[in-house]
């Protein structure tokens, strides 16, 4: 599966996905840092990539509808730690096996994955 990582989350998170044997880069890799939103959507748009954000302005489907995506996931935890968002990214890869990404939203807490 191929994703874009959010500037807001750890090279860790893009070296998780990759051990996993999916294909990761990070938004910092192609140097769209602080670019407003839309930007980054786009992009992640035209190149067909699940995107993985802390960000909750991507729950938003009015603004992002996940069918227009191969997947939109936001992480939601009160510790926004490396350790706690890389425990959240690991509790998901199951998830990855038998539900369908593309075009849904996931928010993943801590304990809890919604998907819409």
């Amino acid at each position: 599966m191929k994703f874009k990582v959010d500037e807001n989350l750890s090279s860790e998170v893009v070296e998780l996905l990759r051990f996993r044997g999916h294909d990761a880069m990070t938004v910092l890799e192609q140097k769209l840092g602080g670019q407003p939103d839309d930007r980054i959507a786009g992009v992640v748009r035209e190149e067909g990539r699940a995107f993985i954000t802390l960000d909750l302005d991507f729950s938003n489907i009015q603004n992002y509808p996940p069918t227009d995506y191969a997947g939109i996931i936001v992480l939601r935890t009160m510790r926004q730690d490396n350790a706690t968002i890389l425990r959240l990214i690991e509790t998901v890869m199951p998830a990855l096996e038998r539900e369908l990404l593309a075009g849904r939203l996931w928010i993943v807490e801590e304990g809890r994955l919604r998907i819409r």
